[in-house]
């Protein structure tokens, strides 16, 4: 292959005017064998333009990912129609790769390591065994250049074991047995270098370490004398000073120093192994004894090195955010242990003066960031992934530990808050600490509300120093009293003016503010207030309006995903006083997300992208909102649904998938009740975005299918395209490969449809079951898809038992000699005990009664018919406990614990300075995790479908559910088998023949709960018709049978 013509090529991508053509030659020419050799070849070498270079590591990295391994079909057979790179060419690049990224720049080589993860993942250890040599050769060389390289590589090896199984980490584990020393050996050396290089190398040293226990301990690594060193190690690099010329680097830029980077990575290790591993109480048993290990022989001297990072951050000495915030979390797992806690007491008050409040008080990044750009300071405040990072959350996570677990700290923090808001001083500096001080007492919000010498003072405290700062002067401080307010919605108050002050003060900020992230803070405070306070509630029922205005305007301005919930919450809160404006507030909601998906699409950035979408998702999920709360409001309905009908529209037509779940949803909301022309036009654009592009949201569209099936069906059976279309979605669901779940969807649809239309459907039956029974000719994994699919036939035997036979029997299958009629049957009485739930087992009891009461039967029904009665009475047992756990749930009523059950095992759960915390329920579920793991290849139905109650499908109901039916399975079994005998006794006695005493006494208690269930219905219907309710019907309480005489009724 030409080098030159490769080479132009990928130049050409970089041209627009060319790039188009030149990708379609580099298409064609990299199926050719040798081009994937020759590409690496061009990267690694210096003669070629650095920009062709990395062109050319981008497409081998593109390459390498989509096409490096042989594909097969679930068979194992291999797919010759798809691309691969050619084992020839593999080899080339396996051999050459970990150099390749030893001698790349910077900016080629993390193309590079995305190769060899790509390679490691599906080629190691059988087919290249050895990369862990290669590595080893090059971490033993004598340039730091080849350290470098070999350890990207070996990380990157690392990481694809990162998070499985310790069974399946073997591979791994055998190669670190051999390259664990030799990263010890480079550390001892590396050391006695604080050079910027030996920093990155240690750095990188610490990422694989950090990546080889982040799932699971490999115990066989780790003995004694090795944890030793590693501990020891990491301690030296968190007490090393940098270098004195860091100090002078600008400290926004100073984190991402290596020194720093490194210390990182050494308290984030040590914090990982004592969260996960080395936690007494809180460990997976295979972890017990090095926990306690760990505890004993490790926490102290870590705690007193951190403690050391913390004197120098109290001396206003630079310490890295991420290095205080990983110290901080291994402070809070020390909280819980006598052995670190005892170290521990006597440091927090410092620890809470000097470290915790500081960084919980307004600072100056804060100021800047409020001031400068107050839509990206929201952002900070609101984003959860941000508080896995700040120290100022973490800080928060400590404080609340200890509060919360440890004896009289609640008593001395509150002592501190105290000092502090009662200090007279007035200066921008002691507004800040008033606002750490009431961070801090917030954030033990759930903790005074529990104790009583506390919280009958929280009125008090909250009329004192909160209220009045609702309406400083100072911004901050109006958002951190509601912020207060917002976390002691639920405290009792006395006097009914502090509620009327409180929501008055919130209600004007949020209305005239003109601090934006204030009036965030008061949307979030309000919405909890209202909600918990039935005063404040009925107070602003006449400014209902005006906040709800307010509350869509904050989320126009801040497409904040928190405020569109508060929306939602108000809505359902002012569900009657919303009624006037929910038009308005509708076309409101519909312009916001027409907002979010246009800026969107037009930033082009990922991550704001992201948000916004996430935004409109909230807003879309208020819109339905509104439409459930109008449910009852017909003409209201109508009118929203022609403002959220166009939306609805554009977003199918435009295929954004991105909102398909939620728009699903919408569809279902308006069509609950009726289904308008709007909807019923909408149902061919629903079948478009299934054969384009939404065949996985299948079971997301299910609801509104449903809906079109059993609330319309005059309109759905007026048009043959509509049930073609719906019957197409099925067919193709139950043909393709695309899961057993929506699968099992499908299936429930078709057996509702056939249900519902009943009579009225004859040309159908035969695709119907013909579609359901072909998918059963296939692989099933699930109990649940095989008995949904035999619900289908058993609902089209229901439907019209002649018909269902003579298609059976038209029917044939390769491979067989049995009749489809024979396979069908038999397989039903196989899996009776399958049939799970109230409806499954009622269709399967009314299929089974319909068999019994033909007049003509196939031959195959006369050899099953020993196994008809205790089929039944499996069912029948299984229906009576499935409708007394029905029974139960309605009935259930569990009341709260009350606050003073609270408290007394709250005050019971503090611990004293020599008591650890055992997290039995923390142990228990990670054990349980464990099974689970362990249990994977049991049947996944019997773990997500119980025996009893209904089933996940029973949420789509039948006609067989509607109150107007009058089937009850008990008494029409009664019905049919005591008749047999006076019409078919012969047959009757087939049926009864080699019954167990113990079957004959169930199925006498079937002949009483059948006259029980007659009389209750008989007495609903007298008492719906205005006449008397027979509690006490005279009923049989017990029958006799005998072969030759049958139960009277």
């Amino acid at each position: 292959m030409d080098p030159n013509k490769v080479l132009n090529a990928l130049e050409a991508t970089m041209n627009p005017n060319l790039r188009k053509e030149a990708e379609a030659q580099l298409d064609q020419m990299h199926k050719i064998a040798g081009f994937s050799p020759l590409l690496i070849q061009l990267i690694m070498s210096d003669e070629v333009q650095m920009a062709i270079r990395q062109s050319g590591a981008i497409y081998l990295k593109n390459m390498c990912v989509q096409s490096w391994h042989e594909r097969s079909d679930k068979d194992g057979t291999p797919v010759t129609d798809v691309f691969s790179i050619h084992e020839n060419d593999r080899s080339v690049i396996r051999t050459n790769i970990v150099k390749a990224i030893i001698h790349a720049p910077d900016i080629i080589r993390s193309q590079l390591t995305v190769i060899i993860h790509n390679i490691i993942k599906h080629d190691f250890p059988e087919r290249w065994p050895n990369v862990v040599d290669d590595i080893n050769i090059h971490l033993q060389d004598e340039s730091p250049r080849s350290w470098m390289g070999a350890l990207m590589a070996l990380y990157q090896l690392v990481k694809t074991y990162e998070f499985k199984k310790p069974e399946a980490r073997t591979p791994v584990i055998s190669a670190m047995k051999h390259l664990l020393p030799v990263m010890l050996g480079m550390f001892r050396n590396l050391m006695e270098d604080n050079s910027a290089s030996s920093a990155l190398l240690q750095k990188q040293l610490l990422k694989i370490l950090y990546a080889l226990v982040q799932y699971s301990l490999p115990m066989e690594l780790f003995n004694e004398k090795i944890l030793d060193e590693w501990v020891h190690i990491m301690r030296v690099i968190i007490e090393t000073p940098p270098p004195p010329e860091t100090s002078e680097v600008d400290e926004l830029e100073r984190c991402e120093l290596p020194w720093w980077k490194s210390k990182k990575w050494a308290v984030h290790f040590l914090a990982r192994v004592f969260e996960r591993y080395g936690s007494p109480g809180s460990v997976s048993k295979e972890y017990n004894e090095f926990s306690e290990f760990f505890l004993k022989r490790y926490t102290v001297s870590i705690l007193q090195v951190l403690l050391k990072i913390f004197d120098a951050y109290r001396n206003k000495e630079y310490v890295s955010p991420r290095v205080l915030q990983q110290a901080l979390h291994f402070l809070d797992q020390a909280v819980s242990h006598a052995h670190t806690w005892k170290v521990m007491k006597g440091a927090y008050h410092d620890l809470l003066k000097d470290i915790i409040f500081p960084l919980m008080c307004f600072t100056d990044e804060d100021k800047e960031t409020w001031e400068d750009d107050p839509h990206e300071y929201i952002r900070m405040k609101f984003d959860i992934f941000e508080d896995f990072l700040s120290p100022s959350s973490a800080a928060q996570h400590l404080l609340h530990s200890a509060a919360s677990k440890r004896k009289q700290v609640l008593q001395k923090t509150m002592g501190f808050c105290y000092s502090v808001l009662t200090d007279t001083t007035t200066s921008p500096e002691s507004s800040r600490k008033k606002d750490g001080a009431l961070h801090i007492i917030g954030s033990l919000a759930d903790t005074l509300l529990k104790k009583k010498m506390y919280k009958d003072q929280l009125e008090l405290m909250l009329r004192t120093h909160v209220i009045p700062e609702l309406s400083s002067e100072v911004g901050f401080m109006r958002a951190r009293a509601s912020w207060v307010i917002q976390h002691f919605s639920e405290a009792k108050f006395k006097k009914k003016e502090n509620i009327i002050n409180v929501v008055e003060a919130l209600k004007h900020l949020l209305l005239n503010d003109g601090e934006l992230p204030v009036r965030v803070e008061a949307a979030m405070a309000i919405q909890a207030f209202l909600s918990e306070q039935e005063l404040a509630e009925k107070h602003c029922v006449q400014y209902v309006r005006p906040i709800m205005q307010a509350l869509l305007q904050l989320v126009h301005e801040t497409e904040n995903d928190d405020l569109t919930t508060i929306v939602q919450k108000v809505i359902c809160l002012y569900c009657e006083q919303v009624i006037p404006y929910a038009v308005e507030i509708t076309q409101n909601l519909v312009s916001l997300v027409g907002s979010c998906t246009k800026e969107g699409s037009a930033t082009g950035d990922a991550g704001d992208n992201d948000d916004k979408a996430v935004t409109a998702m909230g807003i879309l999920s208020t819109i339905e909102t509104v439409l459930d709360m109008m449910e009852e409001e017909r003409e209201i309905t109508l009118q929203l649904e022609s403002i959220v009908a166009p939306l609805v529209a554009h977003v199918l037509k435009t295929t954004n998938m991105d909102y398909y779940e939620e728009i699903f949803s919408l569809m279902y909301s308006l069509t609950c009740q009726a289904i308008s022309p709007h909807m019923w036009e909408a149902l061919p654009l629903i079948a478009e975005v299934f054969e384009d592009d939404a065949f996985d949201y299948f079971t997301d569209m299910m609801p509104v299918l449903h809906n079109f099936c059993t609330i319309d069906t005059p309109t759905l059976l007026s048009n043959s395209k509509y049930l073609e279309i719906i019957f197409a979605m099925c067919k193709q669901i139950l043909e393709k490969e695309t899961g057993e779940d929506p699968e099992c969807h499908a299936a429930k649809l078709l057996e509702v449809i056939i249900l519902q239309c009943r009579g009225q459907i004859d040309q159908c039956i035969p695709l119907f079951v013909e579609a359901t029974l072909a998918r059963l000719t296939r692989e099933v994994k699930t109990s649940e898809l095989r008995t949904m699919c035999l619900q289908v036939v058993i609902a089209a035997l229901y439907y019209n038992p002649s018909l269902l036979i003579q298609t059976l029997e038209s029917m044939r299958f390769p491979n067989t000699s049995e009749t489809i009629s024979e396979q069908f049957f038999r397989q039903w009485i196989n899996d009776v005990d399958c049939f799970l739930g109230i409806h499954d087992r009622r269709m399967c009891v009314l299929g089974l009664c319909t068999l019994m009461d033909l007049p003509h039967r196939p031959p195959c029904i006369e050899e099953l018919s020993n196994r008809f009665i205790p089929s039944l009475i499996v069912l029948f047992q299984g229906l009576v406990r499935a409708y007394k756990v029905q029974g139960e749930e309605a009935a259930s009523d569990s009341s709260d614990s009350s606050s003073e059950d609270e408290e007394e095992d709250f005050e019971t759960a503090e611990l004293a300075s020599d008591e650890d915390e055992i997290d039995e329920e923390s142990t228990e579920y990670l054990e349980m995790l464990q099974k689970k793991e362990d249990d994977e290849d049991d049947d996944a139905s019997d773990d997500e479908f119980g025996d009893e109650g209904e089933t996940m499908l029973e949420a789509f109901p039948t006609s067989m559910e509607a109150e107007s039916s009058s089937v009850d399975e008990f008494v029409a079994f009664k019905q049919v088998h005591s008749s047999l005998l006076a019409r078919d006794p012969q047959w009757y006695n087939v049926l009864m023949t080699g019954l167990s005493d113990e079957q004959r006494k169930s199925l006498e208690e079937i002949y009483v709960l059948a006259d029980q269930r007659h009389a209750a219905a008989e007495s609903k219907k007298i008492e719906k018709t205005g006449g008397y309710r027979f509690e006490n019907a005279s009923v049989p309480s017990s029958f006799s049978f005998a072969t030759t005489r049958p139960p009277t009724l």
